[in-house]
């Protein structure tokens, strides 16, 4: 199993998920909002310099993506 990434910002993990399918529906503040239609899926994504590992695997359930996935779109 892979480990997760430490060192991701919040922009590096936005412009992964939008290859993944999900667009920027809107932002308040330093967190990003992200939705995909088909299959429908909406994530908020905090825009900071460093994403903890906890809030990135949350992200990911979220999103529907496994590790190996995620780390395929960067």
């Amino acid at each position: 199993m892979t480990k997760l990434p430490r060192s991701l910002s919040g922009s590096e993990v936005v412009r992964a998920l939008q290859r993944a399918g999900f667009y920027i529906k809107r932002q308040r503040g330093s967190h990003i909002i992200l939705r995909r239609d088909d299959p429908y899926a909406q994530v908020v994504v905090p825009n900071h310099k460093r994403i903890d590992t906890g809030t990135l695997a949350v992200i990911l359930d979220g999103a529907g993506l496994s590790i190996e996935g995620f780390m395929e779109l960067q």
